[in-house]
């Protein structure tokens, strides 16, 4: 068992139980009612099949007796390394119910990553797909567990497993059940305020840090999402973020379970894949960063498409180009878009409501939801004035506990009750916030900040544009001067001049103009499809740009 010291107070969860925002439930409980309530109704649909809720329910007791078997306890770490598949949800819902804790991994991770991230869980258990999207993470597995002392358990879902490691249909196909009683289990019941979730950040700006969530801090944002958005069991959802990262867990494996929802999972993203998804299952919520909206915006013939079911798509993960919504609000008039912003650390903190104007939903990210609070301060931490940049903080029921072995970020991170995003921010009069860049972000030219997600948001209004990324190189006479890195589309060119005539056609300050232009083929993105501007960095740094 692996222990976590976490930030959390007895004067929190008072706070948090009294307002309503904790309501002291388990994942388990809401699949579990689904089960007894609608024991038929089909639960997830993934690219290998489907299970109902009654199923679930079924699979995921045995998998937890499985685990029992196998010596894995309360407090123990089980990492998931796998596609969004069904045998994620199963293997989550099973380590709640012996109070085992679940570390979510993006399939992109390899060796390095993976060594970092196991070490800090302490992970007993690794569950990988054989082969997923043609690398043998089997192999890599064998390999990580012969450095790793904790982990006693390599567990694959598909395929036949090395020697030495569990195969999911051998574990599966044992009636452990039969040596594990319902009250035995019942009494494994972990206490709600216990860590349940140990995700890492997606590590863009440098070493990838353990977040540590309890069950009450997964639940609440959930519970305020589906107010805020006035979502129904009647719902079917969709997810293709990856379960690895924050949103597609929050999203895709926990929002459909407490809603009693049925959710369609996709492993590999393509858009004209999704909209048959959608005409097929009719489905009407989905969830992803720009990438994904865009990509779809883009698809052919989408107005003679079948997709009046679509009603919701929730936007964040990275800044959403302004002139992407605006798009969106044209093409799919009957799907409201909502752009939110958030992180691993708290979920989705604001969010545009439905009935908000288009100038909200366009220009913004939303105001704080039910149970957080957010407020933008100067260096010295004092409150500036509506349309004044500063630095972004967040407090409230979403938070998360503490970083895993890191009590100097458990303590730098905070003012008080209120965390350091490392986002700067505007907020108006409304409480409306917008996202103008991270604190790394910043560029000053002379003495001059340059406000990067601005430009950014004016670049992404040429249509020859895929994707741009402005980040600062040093200079001898200014201090910094900006780089603008460009993904264009195919067939498309753009060149420094061009770039520049077409900043000037959009009135912007000449002094904000990037002066020097990369093209590049593919922007780097983390896990959850935000752009790595730490690597565009350092191929500066290193002269790496051709």
């Amino acid at each position: 068992m692996t222990h976590f010291d976490t930030r959390l107070t007895f004067d929190r969860i008072y706070r948090e139980k009294h307002t309503g925002n904790w309501v002291d439930q388990l994942i388990i409980d809401y699949s579990d009612r689904a089960a007894s309530t609608n024991p038929q109704k089909i639960a997830i649909i993934d690219s290998r099949g489907s299970c109902s809720f009654e199923e679930l329910k079924r699979l995921s007791v045995r998998c937890a007796c499985g685990l029992l078997g196998l010596g894995i306890s309360a407090g123990d770490v089980i990492s998931l390394q796998l596609p969004n598949w069904r045998e994620w949800t199963i293997l989550h819902l099973a380590a709640t119910r012996i109070g085992a804790i679940t570390n979510p991994l993006a399939p992109i991770f390899r060796e390095r990553e993976l060594t970092f991230m196991l070490e800090v869980c302490g992970s007993t258990m690794l569950a990988i797909t054989k082969n997923f999207r043609g690398f043998d993470h089997a192999s890599l597995a064998v390999k990580l567990r012969e450095g790793l002392k904790s982990l006693t358990h390599v567990l694959v879902i598909d395929g036949e497993a090395p020697p030495g490691c569990l195969c999911w249909n051998d574990f599966m196909a044992t009636p452990w059940e039969e040596s594990v009683g319902a009250e035995e289990l019942e009494e494994m019941r972990p206490a709600p305020n216990s860590v349940t979730e140990i995700i890492f950040t997606s590590g863009t700006t440098g070493v990838a840090k353990g977040v540590l969530h309890t069950h009450n801090t997964l639940t609440a944002p959930i519970n305020a999402i589906i107010d805020v958005l006035k979502l129904m069991p009647e719902d079917v959802c969709h997810m293709v973020s990856t379960f690895g990262h924050q949103t597609g867990f929050h999203g895709g494996v926990r929002l459909p379970l407490h809603l009693g929802a049925t959710v369609v999972y996709q492993d590999v993203w393509n858009p004209i894949e999704f909209l048959k998804l959608v005409e097929q299952h009719r489905i009407t919520i989905t969830n992803g960063g720009p990438t994904f909206l865009q990509d779809l915006l883009q698809c052919p013939n989408l107005a003679t498409r079948d997709l009046g079911s679509l009603r919701i798509f929730r936007c964040g993960g990275a800044p959403i180009p302004r002139v992407l919504i605006q798009e969106a609000l044209v093409k799919l008039p009957q799907m409201s878009v909502h752009s939110a912003w958030g992180q691993t650390e708290n979920a989705f903190v604001t969010i545009t409501r439905p009935g908000d104007c288009i100038h909200k939903i366009a220009d913004t990210d939303g105001r704080a939801q039910r149970g957080m609070e957010v407020r933008v301060v100067d260096t010295e931490g004092e409150t500036v004035s509506a349309g004044i940049e500063g630095r972004l903080q967040c407090c409230g029921a979403f938070l998360f506990v503490g970083y895993a072995k890191r009590p100097d970020l458990n303590v730098e991170s905070f003012e008080g009750e209120w965390f350091n995003t490392g986002d700067l921010a505007t907020m108006d009069e409304e409480g409306f916030i917008r996202i103008t860049g991270r604190e790394r972000d910043v560029i000053i030219r002379g003495g001059e900040n340059i406000p990067v997600a601005y430009v950014e948001n004016v670049l992404y209004e040429d249509p020859r544009i895929v994707a741009v990324a402005i980040v600062a190189m040093s200079d001898p006479r200014l201090g910094e001067r900006a780089c603008a890195f460009i993904e264009l589309r195919s067939e498309c060119s753009l060149d420094l001049i061009a770039m520049q005539a077409h900043l000037d056609s959009r009135k912007v300050a000449k002094q904000y103009w990037p002066e020097r232009l990369v093209i590049i083929e593919d922007m780097p993105r983390s896990a959850n499809g935000k752009i790595v501007k730490a690597l565009l960095r350092a191929r500066l740094k290193e002269g790496k740009t051709s």
